[in-house]
């Protein structure tokens, strides 16, 4: 306990009694030391359960696309002689990662494949009754292609009707 020695009587006491902290933490720490090592024993070996992972039948067909750029030389990917994605290249955007298209084909495409998945839900009406079923755009964007490119699409995949838009990243491996 904190005991004041000395005049000053009209000033209050401004030192913090930390007596009490002290001895709760102290008992924490004995129960911790105690409950821990019997918590341990107690549990006998733990079998987690193995599940296989099945694909569900009824998953939305989101749309993947991949935003990238001509080369310096305005080759593309896939082509001989193809040196990476420059950022004065052109924009090139690959519709489900694998058909090349240009901004009018995008939104064209787009908005067919959402059409004929809200026809085939039964409607505007039926697919806002289960959001699940709205179909959501995957970018996936190279790292040299310009944020121009990347709101081209954005923009021609919502124009198209798609709400939601969202970005497909690689994970840098910390190793090297």
């Amino acid at each position: 306990m904190a005991i004041s020695a000395g005049g000053g009587g009209d000033t209050p006491m401004a030192d913090i009694n930390t007596t009490p902290l002290v001895d709760v933490m102290l008992v924490l720490l004995i129960i911790f030391l105690i409950a821990v090592p019997v918590a341990i024993q107690t549990i006998e070996k733990l079998e987690i359960p193995i599940m296989e992972s099945v694909e569900s039948k009824d998953k939305v067909e989101n749309l993947t696309l991949t935003v990238s750029t001509t080369d310096a030389s305005g080759l593309s990917a896939g082509e001989p002689g193809y040196a990476g994605a420059a950022r004065e290249g052109e924009c090139r955007v690959y519709f489900n990662n694998i058909t090349p298209v240009t901004s009018e084909e995008l939104y064209d495409q787009a908005f067919e494949r959402l059409d004929a998945i809200v026809t085939r839900a039964g409607g505007p009406e039926a697919i806002m009754e289960d959001p699940d079923l709205i179909p959501q755009v995957h970018i996936r964007g190279d790292v040299n292609a310009p944020w121009r490119c990347v709101a081209g699409t954005i923009y021609n995949v919502q124009a198209a009707g798609y709400p939601t838009v969202g970005f497909i990243s690689n994970p840098v491996d910390p190793n090297g």
